[in-house]
C-alpha cells in the first residue's frame, strides 16, 4: 500500500518520513511538527498508530517517522546516546531549516522512549535543541520484561545468566562493541539480531543505561531522569492496559504517578488529562482493535492542543 507524505534527509544518511495531511489545503505557518520514534526493531511504517495519528492532527501540525541508525536490526550494535545524537540532528533539522519558528514535540514508542529520556536528561542534554512537549507511549523496562519471560522456563533462565556473564566480563575486558556469539546466545536468538556486549548489559543489566522506567527503581533514581525533565518540555505518558512487557504484578496507574510525581518535584509538568493508562491498549496497538487506537489518538491531539490553548496552558496541564 503506498503511503504519500514526504521524505526528509535530515542528514546524508538518516530520514524522516512525514505523512501527508489528509486534505490538501493551505496551513497556517508556522507548521509543527511531531516526531515519532519506534522500538526495537522499528522502522518507518513499522507501527500503524502513526497514520491515524497523522490523519486526525490539527492543520497546523504535521506527524514524521524518524529513522535512526538503530532502527531494523540496528539497535544490537547501537546505544541510546547514538540515538540522542541523531534525534538532535533531527530535532535540529525541522527546527532551523525545515520548520523554522515551529514546535517540535517527540512522541516516542517503547524504546523510543527511553531514546526521549536520553535526548532529555542524558549526558549532552544541555547542548540539543528544546522541544516543547513529549510522548511518553509503552515505556517500559525490557530487564523487567526479559526476567518474566524466564520465570517459568529453567532454560531460558540459564541462557540468559550465561549471556549477562558474558557480556557483563567483555564490558570489563573493554570490549563492549564487539558482538556476542550467536550459538546459545537466548537474546540473539529471540530478538534476530546481532547484539554487542555494551548492549545487551545497557538493556538487561539493572542500572544498565536503558534501565529509565523498571518498576524496581528508588525515587532517588526517578528524581536523577524524570526529576530533571524541563518546566518548559510538558510530558504525557500512555501505557496500554495489556501490555504484555509489563509485570502483572506491577500497579500500572502506580507506576505512572511514581514517573510523574517524579517529574513535579523537579518543577516539570505533566498532562494527566489526557495521559494514563490505555485500556484494552497491547505494546504497540498494531493488532487492538479501532477504538482502542482511536482512544490513543484522541489523548495525543488533545495534548497538542494543550499546549496551544490558554486555557490548557503547560502550567496547567
Amino acid at each position: 500500500m503506498a503511503q504519500p507524505g514526504t521524505l526528509h534527509r535530515y542528514t546524508p544518511r538518516l530520514v524522516a518520513f512525514e505523512h501527508a495531511p489528509p486534505r490538501a489545503a493551505s496551513a497556517p505557518e508556522p507548521l509543527n511538527t511531531l516526531l515519532w520514534i519506534g522500538g526495537l526493531g522499528d522502522g518507518l511504517l513499522t507501527v500503524r498508530y502513526p497514520t491515524a495519528i497523522a490523519a486526525s492532527l490539527p492543520p497546523n501540525w504535521r506527524l514524521a517517522e524518524v529513522l535512526l541508525s538503530s532502527s531494523y536490526k540496528g539497535w544490537g550494535t547501537g546505544s541510546l546516546k547514538r540515538d540522542a545524537r541523531e534525534l538532535g540532528d533531527c530535532v535540529r533539522y525541522f527546527k532551523e531549516e525545515a520548520r523554522k519558528g515551529g514546535k517540535v514535540v517527540l512522541m516516542g514508542h517503547s524504546t523510543g522512549c527511553q531514546d526521549i529520556m536520553e535526548y532529555l536528561v542524558g549526558a549532552g542534554c544541555e547542548g540539543r535543541n528544546a522541544v516543547e512537549g513529549v510522548v511518553l507511549q509503552g515505556g517500559v523496562s525490557d530487564r523487567e520484561a526479559w526476567a518474566n519471560m524466564q520465570r517459568d522456563d529453567e532454560g531460558m533462565r540459564k541462557g540468559l545468566e550465561d549471556v549477562m556473564e558474558m557480556a557483563e566480563k567483555m564490558v570489563k575486558e573493554g570490549k563492549e562493541r564487539e558482538v556476542l556469539p550467536r550459538e546459545g546466545n537466548v537474546v540473539t536468538e529471540t530478538l534476530g539480531a546481532p547484539v554487542t556486549a555494551y548492549r545487551t548489559h545497557s538493556l538487561l543489566a539493572k542500572g544498565g543505561d536503558d534501565d529509565y522506567f523498571s518498576s524496581d527503581l528508588p525515587d532517588t533514581t526517578l528524581a536523577g531522569t524524570f526529576g530533571r525533565i524541563p518546566e518548559t518540555t510538558p510530558v504525557m505518558f500512555l501505557l496500554g492496559g495489556e501490555d504484555p512487557y509489563v509485570l502483572a504484578s506491577v500497579d500500572k496507574e502506580g507506576l505512572l504517578k511514581r514517573f510523574a510525581d517524579a517529574i513535579r518535584t523537579g518543577g516539570g509538568v505533566v498532562d494527566d488529562k489526557n495521559g494514563g493508562v490505555l485500556q484494552g491498549a497491547h505494546h504497540n496497538l498494531n493488532d487492538d482493535p479501532a477504538e482502542v487506537a482511536q482512544d490513543l489518538v484522541k489523548r495525543v491531539v488533545g495534548y497538542l492542543k494543550g499546549l496551544e490553548s490558554e486555557l490548557d496552558a503547560p502550567s496547567r496541564l
